[in-house]
């Protein structure tokens, strides 16, 4: 997801042969047996990682044992991730994230689309790996090499989420969708940074919903002001 460091995951691996099934009922196509291997060997990198990660810290875990936990040669911990730092970064969120925002209705203001297609995005996967994300999360921001990296990275995602509602408005990226991008960026990275900080005691789609219920009190209360003028 829009994580702090928002990745962009463009990596084909591949260590297996095989191809892909397809649906013969006409619904399109199923993960064949290859794409399912490789988002097993996928996944089981990115565990092992985190668990070494977890039990000698990030900075004196080395690829070569991570690929050894994994049962994987070095070549191929570099087929899925081009870095020790992608291990911990990389997810598969954002192309999701960008077509849920396109897809809201609308009528739906721009803040009030981007919340709904957070919390629909994130139901997708927060259930299924919130431990995983949890950790993920709380190693980014508390190891300094990931965190610079982060603050590189947040332009990168304020982009995507500013290209993603012009293309469902159908205009052009304007100053205005680039500041209710910012605001919408900032909400989510405040929300997680929270999470982290109290140890995941509060659920992060919660987090979520009161950063940007906080974002919208603003507006309306903007407005308001600007009425009694």
């Amino acid at each position: 997801m829009s994580t702090p460091g928002a990745r962009r995951s463009g990596n084909s691996a591949d260590d297996s042969g095989g191809s892909g099934d397809t649906d013969d009922s006409g619904g399109g196509r199923r993960p064949g047996l290859r794409e399912q291997r490789k988002a097993r060997t996928r996944r089981l990198i990115q565990e092992q990682a985190l668990r070494l990660f977890l039990a000698q810290g990030y900075e004196s875990t080395t690829v070569a044992e991570i690929a050894a936990a994994a049962g994987v040669s070095h070549m191929t911990f570099f087929r899925y991730f081009p870095s020790k730092e992608a291990v911990v970064e990389n997810d598969e969120y954002d192309p999701v994230l960008v077509d849920l925002i396109q897809r809201r209705p609308a009528g739906e203001g721009p803040l009030i689309a981007l919340r709904e297609a957070v919390r629909e995005g994130l139901g997708l996967v927060y259930a299924e790996d919130r431990e995983g994300l949890l950790v993920r999360c709380r190693l980014v921001l508390r190891t300094p090499a990931l965190r610079a990296r982060m603050a590189g990275n947040l332009g990168a995602t304020e982009d995507m989420l500013a290209r993603a509602l012009a293309a469902r408005a159908r205009t052009d990226v304007t100053l205005e969708i680039r500041v209710v991008a910012a605001a919408a960026r900032g909400a989510l990275t405040t929300a997680i940074a929270a999470w982290v900080d109290g140890e995941g005691a509060e659920e992060l789609p919660d987090l979520i919903d009161r950063a940007f219920g906080a974002l919208l009190q603003t507006n309306v209360s903007a407005r308001s002001r600007r009425g009694r003028r």
